[in-house]
C-alpha cells in the first residue's frame, strides 16, 4: 500500500543558514530575529491556551474530527491551527528540504512497518554536538539550542488557559520572565506537520524529562484529539541531537506497528494506571495507560523516565492515543555501536533508531534500502536496539521500584505495591533477586 501526500515545492530557506550567514537580512537585535533577549523586546507571537483537564481522552472520543449539533463535520481547533501554520511555513520555504517529495510505503507483513526514503535528512540535518555516552548532561549555551531559531519558525506559544477553556490569541506578547513554551517547525522534518514542543524555552533546560514537561506533551496530545498525531521523545544516548528539552510530533495516517503490538498486563498502580509489557515486538518496552487523571499518568511515566536518566540508561518515549497510552523503550544501540557489536550491513544503512524508527516508521537514507525494505530487515535492525531479556528485566525491576516508592503513592504500602506490579511479571523470588543485584552500576545503559 502506498501513502499519497500532497506535493508542494519547497526550497531551502536563508533562515536555515548556519550561524553568521545572512543574519543581516533579518530584524533588529542580533539581526536573526531569534528567541533570545536581544530580539524578544516587544516580540509578539500567537498563543494557544489549552484547557487544563483531569480526565484521560480516549482514542474513540478524541479522534480530532467530530460532528457538531447540526451533524456537520468539525476539526479540533489545535489540529487545524497547527497544520495551517505548518503549511504556511512550508509555502515560505523555511524547511531544509521538501519532505512531501519523499517516497513512502507500508511494508507488507504482519505489523505493517512504514518505510520512507528521505535522502536529504542526513545530509542537511544539524550534526550532534555532545557526548552520546551520558544521558544527563548540562545545558551548553555555546552549542546550538532553540533560543537561536528564528521567530518565523515558531507556530505559536502553548500554555494553560486562565479561563478554564481553550483560547487562541493571534497576536500575544512574549513574556521572557515566565519563559513560554513554544511549538516550532522541525526544519528537518520526517513527516507532514512535524513540529517541536519546547517547554519553557528560555529556561534553557537540558534534554531530561520531568513530570511538568511530560504533562505539557500529554496535554498537547489530548488537545489535538487526533490518534494520528503522536508525540515522541529521545533521550541523549538514544539519538536526541540537541541537548535542549524538546518533544517531537507529527501526523501519520496509519497505525504505528508498535501500537498494534500485543502487550501483557503486569500490574495496576495506585491511581488506576495500568502497566503492560510489549510482547512479540523486536524492541522490549513498557506501556503505561489509563489512570484516574492525566497527572497520575504523567507522574507514573515521568518517575520511570527519571529512574532511567539517573541510571544512565538511554530511552525513547512515544505518546499515542491522544495521550491515553505511553510507550517507554530503553535502548542500547549507541552502546553496541561504540563496542563494535553492530554489523557493517546495518551501519551502512546510516539509520539512527530513535523513537520514530523504534515505533515502526523507518526513515531510510539510501534508495537501495528503500527498494529492498522488508519486515524481516526492519525487525533485524530494531532487534539490535533492544535490551536483552535479562537486562530488560533488571531495568524493569528498577523502574517498578522507583514508581512504587515515589512520594506520590500516598497511603500505600510500597513493598506491597512493588510485589503487586511484579507478581504478574515474574515469580516474586526472581523479582527480589533482580532487585537486590540491580545496583545502578550494573544496569548502566551506555559506556561509562
Amino acid at each position: 500500500m502506498m501513502l499519497k501526500i500532497k506535493r508542494v515545492p519547497t526550497v531551502v530557506s536563508n533562515y536555515q543558514k548556519e550561524d553568521g550567514e545572512e543574519g543581516s537580512r533579518r530584524g533588529g537585535g542580533c539581526g536573526r530575529n531569534c528567541l533570545q533577549n536581544c530580539c524578544l523586546q516587544d516580540a509578539r507571537l500567537p498563543l494557544y491556551a489549552f484547557k487544563k483537564v483531569n480526565s484521560i481522552v480516549s482514542e474513540k472520543e478524541g479522534v480530532g474530527v467530530s460532528e457538531d449539533e447540526k451533524g456537520e463535520t468539525t476539526v479540533a481547533f489545535l489540529d487545524s491551527l497547527l497544520l495551517g501554520e505548518w503549511e504556511e511555513r512550508m509555502q515560505r520555504g523555511l524547511f531544509r528540504y521538501d519532505v512531501t517529495a519523499c517516497e513512502t510505503k507500508v511494508i507488507p507483513g504482519q505489523y505493517g512497518f512504514i518505510a520512507q526514503l528521505n535522502e536529504g535528512r542526513h545530509l542537511k540535518k544539524r550534526p550532534t554536538e555532545f557526548r552520546v555516552d551520558k544521558v544527563l548532561q548540562p545545558f551548553d549555551g555555546n552549542k546550538f539550542n532553540f533560543t537561536k531559531v528564528g521567530q518565523e519558525e515558531v507556530l505559536f506559544q502553548f500554555g494553560a488557559s486562565e479561563e478554564g477553556e481553550a483560547q487562541f490569541f493571534p497576536d500575544a506578547p512574549v513574556d521572557p520572565e515566565n519563559s513560554p513554551t513554544m511549538v516550532a517547525i522541525n526544519v528537518s522534518p520526517i513527516e507532514y506537520g512535524h513540529v517541536l514542543l519546547i517547554p519553557r524555552v528560555l529556561d534553557c533546560l537540558p534534554q531530561r524529562i520531568d513530570c511538568d514537561s511530560l504533562m505539557l506533551a500529554i496535554y498537547m496530545a489530548a488537545e489535538a484529539g487526533n490518534p494520528y498525531f503522536r508525540l515522541g521523545y529521545n533521550s541523549l544516548g538514544a539519538f536526541a541531537t540537541i541537548n535542549h528539552l524538546h518533544f517531537q510530533a507529527y501526523y501519520l495516517a496509519v497505525p504505528f506497528p508498535i501500537e498494534k503490538a500485543p502487550a501483557k498486563e503486569i500490574g495496576t498502580l495506585n491511581g488506576g494506571m495500568k502497566i503492560s509489557e510489549l510482547v512479540n515486538y523486536p524492541v522490549r518496552g513498557l506501556v503505561f495507560e489509563g489512570g484516574n487523571t492525566l497527572l497520575d499518568l504523567s507522574r507514573g511515566v515521568s518517575d520511570a523516565c527519571i529512574c532511567l536518566q539517573e541510571n544512565n540508561i538511554p530511552y525513547n518515549v512515544l505518546i499515542a492515543d491522544c495521550g491515553n497510552r505511553i510507550f517507554l523503550l530503553p535502548q542500547c544501540y549507541a552502546e553496541k555501536q561504540a563496542l563494535g557489536e553492530v554489523s557493517s550491513e546495518l551501519l551502512d544503512t546510516q539509520v539512527n533508531p530513535a523513537v520514530w524508527e523504534i515505533s515502526g516508521h523507518m526513515v531510510l537514507k539510501r534508495k537501495k534500502d528503500y527498494e529492498e525494505a522488508s519486515e524481516e530487515n526492519a525487525w533485524r535492525l530494531l532487534a539490535e536496539v533492544s535490551l536483552s531479556e535479562e537486562r530488560f528485566q533488571e531495568v524493569s525491576a528498577l523502574i517498578f521500584e522507583a514508581i512504587s516508592y515515589s512520594s506520590h503513592v500516598d497511603g500505600t504500602d510500597s513493598e506491597k505495591l512493588l510485589e503487586d506490579v511484579n507478581v504478574k511479571h515474574q515469580p516474586v523470588e526472581e523479582v527480589n533477586a533482580i532487585t537486590e543485584r540491580s545496583h545502578p552500576a550494573m544496569v548502566t545503559g551506555i559506556l561509562h
